[in-house]
C-alpha cells in the first residue's frame, strides 16, 4: 500500500468521523459536539485504525467521550462504509489526544516568562 493512498485515506477518515460527531449523528450524551478528530493512523492492510479526539474538558469527561465513541465503533464503521468508496472500512478505536492541552500549557508557560 503506497503512503500516499494511506494519506488520503487518513484524511477522508478524518474528515467524515469530524462530520458524523459535528452533526451529532451520534445521539449518545457523552460525545461532546466540539469533539476535535486531531488525527487517524491507519495500518498499511487497511484493517486497523487509531482515531485520535481532543476537546478542551476534563480528563474524567475526556476519558467518557472515548469510551462512548469506542462503545460506538461499530455504528460509525456501518455510516461510514455509507458514505466512502472503500472496500473494506478499518475497525476504529478511538483514544484521548491531550496533546492540544500540552501545547497551551507550554505557550501560557512561555507567555509568564516573558512578561
Amino acid at each position: 500500500m503506497s503512503e500516499v493512498r494511506l494519506k488520503k485515506v487518513e484524511s477522508l477518515l478524518r474528515a467524515e468521523i469530524s462530520t458524523l460527531i459535528g452533526r451529532q449523528v451520534i445521539k449518545d450524551p457523552r460525545v461532546h459536539p466540539l469533539t476535535t478528530v486531531t488525527g487517524v493512523e491507519v495500518t498499511k492492510d487497511l484493517r486497523h485504525a487509531k482515531v485520535f479526539i481532543s476537546f478542551f474538558a476534563s480528563a474524567e469527561e475526556r476519558s467518557l467521550c472515548v469510551e462512548a465513541l469506542n462503545h460506538a465503533a461499530g455504528f460509525i464503521q456501518k455510516k461510514l462504509g455509507e458514505s466512502l468508496r472503500l472496500r473494506t472500512i478499518p475497525r476504529l478505536s478511538f483514544r484521548d489526544d491531550a496533546s492540544i492541552e500540552r501545547g497551551v500549557r507550554i505557550t501560557q508557560k512561555i507567555r509568564d516568562l516573558l512578561s
